[in-house]
């Protein structure tokens, strides 16, 4: 349980490192951040594949290739539902949110809680994985999750200090964006550790989330600034570092 609680906070609170480094670095060039991002993009797309999908199909018993693909697209249905009602990073970023002083604080706080709500199934995700008890794949996961919120973390800085609101408030509200991850994680443990039998459909649906993360809004955001062939090897490379350490890790 100190494991999981440890992972909740590094999860959560790499979106607040990512928002001092927004502060930091608010004029960060397009083609390092979509770099960055692509690289988490890769991470995740492993992650999501050998340390949840993979072990669906193990637990799944009899059924397993079913739950297992009815996890996926339950997961990401339930993103595309969210979606639906509040839009996410790449539909918001480079609007007027980001284009004029005088944005209208209404949409910054939209876009802001967009980030909020997705934070809440990735931090599932987390905890969905050490619920399944290979603790070595759910640091995987964990650690895809928390590489994708830094640059996350810092996106979200930038908009709100340009419609003008103090950089105190514009930093706790980062932070409350990634206690939503904290909680997230707990639930994820909490709920396959006393129901098991949930655990494979359960890692199915936390795989589908972040696949749809990865196809749905951040291959998306890397390829939106003329950045692609750097972006494509950045993921390649995300995605074979968690192979070689999953493989070496056994």
């Amino acid at each position: 349980m100190k494991e999981v609680l440890l992972t909740a906070l590094g999860v959560g609170g790499a979106t607040v490192v990512g928002a001092l480094l927004g502060f930091a670095f608010q004029k960060l060039s397009h083609r390092f951040s979509d770099i960055v991002l692509s690289f988490a993009a890769g991470v995740m797309l492993a992650a999501a594949v050998l340390g949840l999908i993979l072990p669906s199909l193990e637990y799944g018993g009899k059924f397993a290739l079913v739950i297992t693909i009815l996890g996926i697209f339950a997961g990401a249905v339930f993103l595309s539902v969210i979606d639906k009602i509040v839009p996410h990073l790449h539909k918001m970023a480079g609007t007027d949110i980001e284009a004029h002083n005088n944005a209208d604080i209404s949409r910054i706080l939209l876009f802001v809680t967009a980030i909020a709500i997705h934070n809440f199934p990735e931090g599932i995700a987390a905890g969905v994985g050490f619920g399944s008890g290979d603790n070595t794949q759910a640091f995987m996961i964990a650690g895809g999750i928390a590489l994708q919120n830094i640059p996350e973390g810092m996106v979200i800085i930038g908009p709100m200090l340009a419609s003008g609101i103090k950089p105190r408030r514009t930093f706790v509200i980062a932070a409350i964006t990634g206690l939503f991850e904290v909680v997230g994680t707990l639930i994820g443990y909490f709920a396959v550790s006393v129901a098991e039998v949930i655990l494979p459909f359960a890692l199915a649906f936390a795989g589908g989330t972040m696949l749809y993360v990865i196809s749905d809004e951040m291959i998306p955001e890397t390829h939106a600034h003329g950045h692609e062939r750097g972006a494509t090897y950045a993921l390649l490379v995300g995605f074979c570092l968690m192979l070689v350490t999953d493989v070496l890790l056994g």
